[in-house]
């Protein structure tokens, strides 16, 4: 399991900020920490409407995007401080120009956002490095993912798809759980699972069916300025999160055995129960269901699974109430 923390834009272009957000991430167990990486004049222009009006302080989404940028050196920083705390550094390039500066950081993997799966000019500047690509599906129908695939396989690049519904915060009637299993048998790649609902149930859902890759926001507080925030995880979230998947994943890779029991042997001898009598009875009584009890251990009496087969028999010796009861006080 590859677990992602998309930082995105909740650093606000506070590099001191990221730089936080590598330390808090670090601490919950995530693979990977993942940003955004913006250079607006490439991607961008003055015509760009805001998906969700957050800012006051924006005048244009452009505007936005430039307050988010980081130098090339900045970026350097951001992944060295990566790995000093054992996260690798990712970063979703939104124009050629950001694979310039990915390719200059150094990064191992690329992660395609929903906006640009169809974006052929990108993919092909990101064919050309010959590095893995996770492409998120959050607004491509199958038969756009079908020309997307083609176009990566024909450049033999190494591809997974996660699915993602691309809504903030995403509603459970929204998650698309059944993509996965969808996604897995139609293109026989590694499927994950990329998450905007601002809760832990969709990732440990989308784990139980199959997902190798988990992604989903992070900040320090769902209140923080930001379009993401309302969609993301905290990151005491984000720790139980990864804890819980773990977990899950090892119950995955341990399947039961049901058709074998022998490990439970001792605890069956504790646990299950003996047949008694809840009352005085006499010998040559003939034993009736509402004489008899079942007491703890198994193996001081007949077991309570054979009750049936002393129903109606006779007694050869008197008992007291709550005695054990064996084959051997029964006429045959």
């Amino acid at each position: 399991m590859f677990i992602i923390a998309e930082i995105a834009q909740a650093h606000d272009g506070s590099l001191g900020m990221a730089h936080a957000y590598i330390d808090a991430v670090a601490k919950t167990g995530c693979n990977a920490i993942k940003f955004q990486t913006h250079i607006a004049e490439a991607e961008s222009s003055v015509h760009e409407p805001f998906r969700v009006k957050f800012s006051k302080q924006d005048a244009t989404r452009m505007d936005y995007w430039k307050r988010m940028e980081f130098t090339l050196e900045q970026w350097k920083e951001l992944k060295n401080h990566c790995n000093e705390v054992g996260l690798e550094f990712m970063s979703s390039p939104f124009s050629n120009a950001a694979v310039d500066v990915l390719e200059k950081v150094g990064v191992k993997r690329y992660k395609i956002g929903s906006g640009e799966v169809n974006n052929f000019v990108l993919l092909e500047k990101i064919a050309k490095t010959q590095k893995p690509v996770i492409i998120s599906s959050g607004m491509s129908s199958f038969d756009e993912l079908d020309k997307t695939v083609s176009f990566l396989k024909s450049r033999n690049v190494d591809y997974s798809i996660l699915q993602c519904t691309t809504a903030y915060p995403t509603k459970p009637a929204q998650f698309g759980l059944n993509v996965i299993q969808e996604l897995k048998e139609r293109y026989q790649v590694t499927v994950g699972f990329s998450d905007h609902s601002s809760s832990t149930e969709a990732c440990i859902a989308a784990t139980t069916l199959g997902a190798e890759i988990l992604e989903f926001h992070v900040v320090f507080d769902k209140e923080m300025f930001g379009p993401d925030a309302k969609a993301s995880l905290t990151m005491e979230e984000t720790t139980n999160l990864v804890a819980a998947v773990r977990n899950i994943k090892i119950a995955l890779q341990n399947p039961i055995d049901k058709t074998d029991n022998s490990s439970f042997k001792e605890l069956k001898s504790i646990f299950e129960k003996s047949l008694a009598v809840n009352k005085n009875l006499k010998k040559g009584s003939v034993i009736t269901f509402s004489d008899l009890e079942t007491k703890k251990p198994k193996g001081f009496g007949i077991l309570a699974s054979e009750y049936e087969n002393i129903i109606g028999k006779k007694l050869n010796k008197d008992l007291n109430q709550w005695d054990f009861l064996n084959f051997e006080d029964i006429k045959n």
